[in-house]
């Protein structure tokens, strides 16, 4: 009897330690819901300040809608993936343009960053002699 006990006690201490474990697991959010969370109080308190060079309500849907894509792991911050795509939208041009406008992507020429300047302003100056 006693080794019943002792094995029946093992089984429900093994038990509650399962469903603390789990529930606490459940509880916890995920480090990347974490993040995005954290974000999109980040970004709403930009949208409340005024400060996001958009209508308050456009920002706080973008706001939503980067947390929904956040949620779903659409969201892929690949510093190599946004120079990749600046560079396909350099194939529109032909000729000298498209070489100045990929040494520009690449790090030649100016660059000026900020809400005001609409994001990243990469800038390159090319003489050409007169003919």
């Amino acid at each position: 009897m006693t080794t019943a006990f002792i094995s029946l006690r093992s089984l429900a201490f093994a038990a509650l330690s399962t469903l603390a474990c789990a529930s606490s697991a459940l509880a916890a959010p995920t480090s990347a819901s974490a993040q995005a969370q954290a974000r999109y109080r980040h970004d709403m308190a930009v949208c409340n300040s005024g400060q996001s060079n958009q209508s308050a309500s456009t920002c706080r849907r973008e706001a939503g809608n980067a947390l929904a894509a956040a949620k779903r792991g659409t969201i892929h911050n690949d510093p190599g993936q946004y120079q990749s795509n600046a560079l396909q939208r350099c194939q529109v041009h032909q000729g000298d343009d498209r070489v100045a406008c990929e040494a520009r992507i690449l790090g030649q020429g100016d660059l000026s960053t900020g809400s005001q300047a609409g994001g990243v302003l990469r800038e390159s100056i090319t003489v050409t002699p007169a003919q």
